[in-house]
């Protein structure tokens, strides 16, 4: 039976990426698959060649390369993309942990994540820690910058800004389904239709994903897995593509609800060696529960031939409750759940009852409901004018952003004993009386892109300003309704200046060198005393083109004057999200990537394309300190969670009738806390090497069968020591599916 569901899936997805050959040819805010270029208001880069002839670190994947793989998992996705550190936790992608040169990963937030060049994290300023990350399957491009090309994409400008491209308006009716099942019960359903008119246009998008999840909660019949639902829809208006002056208003509203059976709580070295994808019985009630909204208003005006402004009204509104085991209390003291896997023979009796091994007391398992709000709006635009005189070329960026955004965090913990091995709730907890506070976050951000060229020359001087306030209103457990009695307020400002320089050289058309250097930058927290992040970052790369051949290699210096760290409980801290201060630090590392296509010229039709990339990542933190999830910081340790080497390599045969891709990537082993030299094993993640496949086989061009295994090798790896305890890789997994399209 199981047989005859793959084999019937196979006949039921076939829609999404026979869109392979022409996305769109429409006016200002379309898309085409011409040289896969990206030519909408909602890009920041819109090409490969654009990202090639960037005075500065500049990534671009294009709707192809996504439709490869057809990952749904950002940590996949971004895997050959070298200076980016990624830290995986659930195994599907739903709340990835993104770094890039050397910052945190920890929930993607000491980076500038923007969907449509929309910040797009719950709360950007006020709580930037990513719960929220868009659905991947609905992107059609991801751009991604790092050194001196982010300037204009505050706040963070330390590693490195990632803007996700949502599906653009098709320039025809077009419907697509793609449909697929596989292992886990793991299901996906994506559904598209769009058309445009002279003077309208629209898209409309369904996305479902669901999956029972790969681990076995003890002593439960109860699934780990996940089911989402995404609804989006687009609808532009404009004027006729001749007129004097042509403007377009185009409307996005998008829904998004999430449940997912998931925890924080990991195993202990030895229950992960022998069981790598057991969870504990004291897991069996956590779980996490959110929803999404997003309404944009974009509007785009184009009085001139080389003069354009474009405008973004944007909210977001996020609520999330990950109600999760937090402590135990078997005794006369409460004790984390991260003491108890790290020393389970100091905390045995604990131990065994998050295990559900020995029977408890009425609550003895707090687990609390980490309950939060969030809103984030504003209103921003951007001008370019690019003219000539004489031999010179100029392009000026002007960029202007208001934002406003808060986390409002009411939680409450509730108890529960374990009786013969299972949790049973012997409490209920009130709202409001773990954590009452709201932290609000006001910005003016502004920035001034000027290039020329000359000749060879292109020149980028560039400046970013930042004004940001920040307040925490603390109401206190013992005032739930928040009548103000007994208010601790907090409150920081940060005014900054971030300038930024990048040059170009074009040694010919094949060869061409740049630099950069710009100032990096991290928000502070609100408290008085939490400093904003503040560096000195370099780099230095050569790229080179030569018939089917491509290539960079990238050199980049971060001097840090203060390395800004988060008590994140994802993190391993306390939870608070206070932030804290490492000091001086220097993180240096080489970035390189090559591609080439050995059967570029087959008169069959035929192509081969390779690609391999490599990270090398150095970290030395300068300064002496007690970190909360770092641990006591010796001048000269290394920063924990950082890979040193990384490589990814792809090969792939593409014929008119069928695809195969295989990647592999390999991530060395990294440590959790700082220290230097030889990894201690209980503060260790061990390296690894995973290998995924992808087959996809074209009934005709517009109906495809696909199918794609993650794991290819059963590698049972860990992935992390946080939040609590080891956690596991994806294990082997195989999907089928169909994809097809009118």
């Amino acid at each position: 039976m199981r047989n005859i569901i793959i084999i019937g899936s196979l006949l039921i997805t076939s829609v999404l990426f026979a869109q392979e050959k022409q996305l769109t040819k429409t006016q200002k805010d379309s898309i085409e698959s011409l040289n896969e270029v990206i030519i909408t208001t909602d890009a920041i880069i819109g090409s490969k060649f654009k990202a090639k002839n960037k005075a500065g670190s500049t990534y671009f994947i294009s709707p192809k390369e996504l439709k490869t793989f057809n990952y749904d998992d950002v940590s996949r996705v971004l895997r050959t993309v070298p200076g980016i550190n990624i830290q995986e936790e659930d195994g599907f992608g739903l709340r990835p942990n993104i770094g890039m040169r050397g910052t945190s990963p920890d929930r993607s937030g000491n980076i500038t994540l923007m969907e449509d060049g929309v910040l797009i994290a719950p709360a950007p300023y006020a709580a930037p820690a990513a719960y929220y990350f868009p659905t991947v399957n609905r992107m059609q491009s991801f751009e991604i910058v790092k050194g001196g090309s982010q300037i204009q994409y505050g706040p963070y400008t330390t590693g490195g800004a990632i803007n996700m491209v949502s599906t653009q308006i098709p320039n025809r009716f077009t419907a697509r389904v793609v449909a697929s099942i596989g292992s886990f019960n793991t299901k996906k359903t994506y559904v598209n239709l769009g058309d445009e008119r002279e003077n309208f246009g629209y898209v409309l998008e369904y996305n479902n994903r669901n999956s029972d999840g790969f681990k076995k909660i003890d002593n439960s019949t109860k699934n780990t897995g996940f089911q989402g639902n995404d609804y989006v829809a687009k609808f532009r208006i404009n004027t006729d593509l001749d007129a004097k002056v042509f403007q377009s208003l185009t409307a996005k509203v998008q829904f998004s609800e999430d449940f997912a059976n998931e925890t924080y709580l990991g195993l202990t070295e030895d229950d992960f060696n022998n069981s790598p994808y057991r969870r504990y019985a004291g897991s069996n009630e956590d779980y996490i529960d959110t929803e999404h909204k997003q309404i944009m208003f974009t509007h785009f005006i184009q009085p001139s031939k080389n003069f354009n402004i474009t405008t973004k009204a944007y909210k977001n509104d996020f609520a999330r409750n990950w109600y999760k085991l937090d402590a135990l209390k078997v005794g006369t003291t409460k004790v984390g759940i991260n003491s108890i896997l790290i020393d389970p023979t100091r905390y045995n009796a604990e131990y065994l009852a998050l295990t559900g091994a020995a029977n408890t007391a009425d609550n003895a398992l707090l687990v609390k409901a980490n309950n939060r709000m969030y809103e984030s709006k504003g209103i921003q635009s951007v001008a370019n004018y690019n003219f000539a005189t004489g031999t010179l070329k100029h392009d000026l960026d002007f960029g202007f952003r208001y934002h406003e955004d808060y986390e409002d965090r009411f939680q409450w913990v509730d108890g529960y004993a374990i009786q013969n091995g299972v949790m049973n709730r012997t409490s209920n907890g009130t709202p409001g009386t773990d954590a009452n506070r709201i932290t609000n976050a006001e910005a003016i951000a502004a920035h001034v892109l000027y290039t020329i060229t000359y000749d060879k020359f292109t020149f980028s001087p560039g400046i970013r300003y930042e004004n940001i306030n920040l307040e925490s209103i603390n109401y206190g457990s013992n005032d739930i309704i928040r009548t103000g009695t007994n208010i601790v307020n907090a409150n920081n400002r940060s005014d900054v200046w971030i300038p930024g320089m990048g040059i170009l050289y074009k040694i010919n058309e094949d060869y061409n060198v740049f630099t950069s250097v710009h100032k990096g930058f991290s928000p502070p927290g609100a408290k008085v005393g939490e400093d904003a992040e503040n560096s000195i970052n370099s780099e230095l790369g050569f790229r080179f083109q030569k018939n089917a051949f491509y290539g960079e290699l990238i050199g980049y210096y971060n001097d840090f004057s203060n390395l800004q760290g988060s008590d994140n409980m994802s993190g391993g801290g306390t939870g608070t999200g206070d932030l804290f201060n490492a000091g001086a630090a220097i993180v240096k590392g080489i970035e390189f990537l090559a591609t080439y296509e050995i059967l570029n010229n087959s008169e069959k039709g035929y192509k081969l394309p390779l690609s391999f990339s490599y990270t090398l990542t150095d970290t030395k933190l300068n300064s002496d300190f007690n970190s909360p999830i770092w641990g006591n910081v010796t001048r000269g340790d290394e920063i924990p969670y950082i890979a040193k080497n990384q490589f990814a390599l792809t090969a792939a045969f593409e014929t008119e009738k069928f695809n195969l891709a295989i990647s592999g990537k390999y991530v060395d082993a990294f440590r959790t806390l700082a220290g230097t030299g030889t990894i201690p094993s209980q503060n260790k993640v061990n390296s690894n090497f995973i290998v995924d496949f992808s087959a996809r086989y074209h009934l005709s061009q517009k109906v495809s069968l696909m199918s794609n295994i993650i794991n290819l090798m059963n590698e049972k790896y860990a992935v992390s020591r946080v939040p609590a305890g080891l956690r596991p890789g994806m294990p082997f997994s195989i999907n089928f599916g169909i994809m097809a399209q009118l």
